[in-house]
């Protein structure tokens, strides 16, 4: 994940925090994937199972995004 610039202290807090909450969330899954847990997510209205691998590829897409 590429680091925030430092003009994000210009952004509106709300901003901030939904950038420091993905930034968390990708550190997190990447911290499952590095030691092989499953990840859990919610999914069309239901929690899902996601293997180590499935999750770095969904963390990958959702990324690039």
């Amino acid at each position: 994940m590429k680091k925030p610039s430092k003009d994000i202290l210009r952004l509106p807090i709300e901003e901030r925090a939904e950038i420091a909450f993905k930034i968390a969330v990708a550190k997190a899954i990447d911290e499952n994937v590095r030691l092989g847990i499953p990840v859990y997510v919610w999914r069309k209205g239901k929690v899902v199972k996601l293997s180590a691998r499935e999750a770095r590829n969904s963390s990958r897409l959702n990324r690039s995004r």
